[in-house]
């Protein structure tokens, strides 16, 4: 992807809450950077992918095995992978869920955060479809990864995701998700 399409979206985008306008700010800040914005080792400020799974049971979140908090699956974008493809793989691997983006691909929230190792994670969050079957993580991830209700997600989730979880509640019909 690149940055001219990813300001594009971004600028497409209305903020939740303040932290996610700010969080807009920042992403766009970070694209106007020397280098590739997506790589883990070049920067320690740089983009990520993540993905708001979707079903008719509602949306899946796992409890981050290292931080304890109940989070959308997601991670680093490999070199020679687009952010979208880099939020379907971390899903499979983190869920053993099979996604597929909407047509076009819907990039839903932004939020800029401390990553390990001091490093700050701009992270892209992505709406994806999914069958509403059992998740089946593999042992090395979390096995804490629940289908959560779009009522229930937002008292879940980590606080600064509630109000992007709300608004994904409310979104979920435009998303083809039936109750």
């Amino acid at each position: 992807m690149s940055a001219e399409r990813l300001r594009v979206e971004l600028l497409g985008l209305t903020p939740v809450d303040e932290r996610e306008a700010a969080s807009i700010a920042l992403t766009l800040e970070r694209l106007t950077w020397p280098g590739n914005p997506f790589s883990e080792t070049e920067n320690d400020h740089h983009v990520t992918a993540s993905a708001f799974v979707v079903s008719s049971r509602g949306v899946i979140l796992h409890r981050h095995r290292r931080l304890g908090i109940w989070v959308q699956p997601g991670g680093h974008v490999d070199d020679g992978e687009s952010p979208e493809e880099a939020c379907v793989r971390e899903t499979r691997e983190e869920t053993g869920l099979e996604v597929r983006h909407l047509v076009p691909p819907r990039l839903f929230h932004v939020d800029v955060h401390p990553g390990p190792k001091g490093h700050t994670h701009y992270d892209l969050r992505y709406v994806v479809l999914s069958d509403p079957r059992d998740p089946t993580p593999p042992d090395h991830e979390s096995p804490e990864v629940y289908w959560f209700s779009f009522e229930e997600a937002p008292t879940r989730a980590e606080a600064t995701l509630s109000a992007a979880l709300v608004q994904l509640g409310r979104s979920a019909r435009e998303f083809g998700v039936k109750d």
